[in-house]
């Protein structure tokens, strides 16, 4: 197992090489700014036309909005000129790339924007589609199953960011509710268009690296990071991994899918809240990490991935630590391929944060 203390390989790895990658990549950050001035629906919207502008909607992947090109072959570039100016370090300094798929890196939906005050924990959160590429497309698909009725809207009684599951009729079991044929139909297609848009980035990242490894003769692994949403985990219909982009109730496993298509593309998957305990959630909340992440692991299995983690919360305490060490290393001799450690600042210094984190890496390198 390999255990990474800093999060971004670029922050080891600076000077000209970093320059020279920075420069070449602004171009398509420049790019996106200037049309999103001008056309706010390349960014996710929610149902009240509020924008998310922390990754781009998956309504405009094959549309060539940006100077010609599509999102897409955006990303392919951004891809390959990483690979060429870090082509010295891959494989040897660089044996892990993550390849970032949604907000933070993940392969999710913004349902739960905490940053500007419309999202506080434990909020089921909002469906993202309601830019115009997002509804275009959702029109074309009930059309096409013969159900235009079904591609003018998302679904009604959906509550909004901070409700909780309890009187949402479509979070619950009623003739509206996800359980309905058009409930099925919605979140087959909204999880549907995150799983594609994994198998294009994914699919690019994978011939990128595979024309370097066989020039190179070097190894490095793809890394697809997903959102580690364990509140309401022990409902029926999961809300907030529904509208997060997880298709998973108590009927349906919805990570199996994300799984399928890490393996088709040889990624490892990475999890999050290794340091977190059912035990340390509020119980009202219904929550579950650690059932979450056996879901994830039982997929992982079934499809032969390679699983890496990082904690979600800020811990130095002995709890935490012990937490961490004991989800990366399973009695059944399972065990982690990697793990960061993320949350780090300048408490780790203090004398008990320190005393409790130098055996805490002693350790884990040992299990390695």
């Amino acid at each position: 197992m390999l255990l990474f203390v800093f999060i971004q390989i670029c922050t080891c790895l600076v000077g000209k090489e970093a320059s020279v990658f920075h420069s070449g990549s602004e171009r398509f950050v420049l790019l996106e700014l200037k049309i999103g001035d001008v056309n706010k629906d390349i960014y996710y919207r929610d149902k009240n036309g509020f924008s998310n502008n922390d990754y781009l909607t998956l309504g405009v992947d094959q549309l060539p909005l940006f100077g010609g090109r599509t999102a897409v072959q955006c990303y392919e570039d951004f891809m390959l000129s990483f690979s060429t100016k870090f082509e010295a370090y891959i494989g040897n300094v660089i044996e892990e790339i993550s390849v970032g798929l949604g907000p933070s890196g993940e392969l999710r939906y913004p349902a739960h924007p905490s940053g500007d005050g419309r999202w506080k924990f434990p909020g089921i959160g909002e469906f993202q589609c309601h830019d115009k590429y997002m509804m275009e497309d959702l029109m074309a698909v009930a059309s096409q199953e013969g159900k235009p009725q079904w591609g003018g809207r998302d679904p009604p009684d959906t509550g909004c960011y901070n409700s909780f599951p309890s009187g949402v009729p479509f979070f619950e079991e009623g003739n509206d509710s996800f359980l309905s044929d058009y409930g099925r139909f919605f979140l087959e297609w909204y999880s549907g268009k995150l799983i594609c848009h994994a198998d294009a980035i994914l699919a690019k990242a994978a011939d990128v690296l595979r024309r370097r490894q066989e020039e190179e003769k070097s190894s490095v692994m793809l890394v697809a990071k997903i959102g580690g949403i364990y509140w309401w985990y022990k409902t029926s219909s999961h809300p907030a991994e529904l509208t997060a982009g997880y298709y998973n109730t108590a009927l349906r496993d919805g990570y199996d899918p994300v799984a399928s298509v890490l393996s088709r593309h040889g990624a490892a998957l990475h999890i999050p809240c290794l340091d977190m305990a059912d035990s340390e959630t509020p119980e009202k909340y219904l929550c579950s990490p650690e059932g979450l992440r056996r879901q994830i692991h039982d997929v992982s299995k079934k499809w032969t991935l390679h699983v890496t983690g990082r904690n979600t919360s800020e811990r130095f305490d002995k709890m935490g630590l012990r937490q961490i060490r004991e989800n990366c290393v399973q009695p059944n001799g399972d065990t982690l391929r990697s793990f960061t450690f993320c949350r780090m600042n300048e408490k780790i210094f203090r004398v008990e944060n320190w005393n409790n984190f130098v055996p805490f890496i002693r350790q884990m390198s040992a299990d390695m």
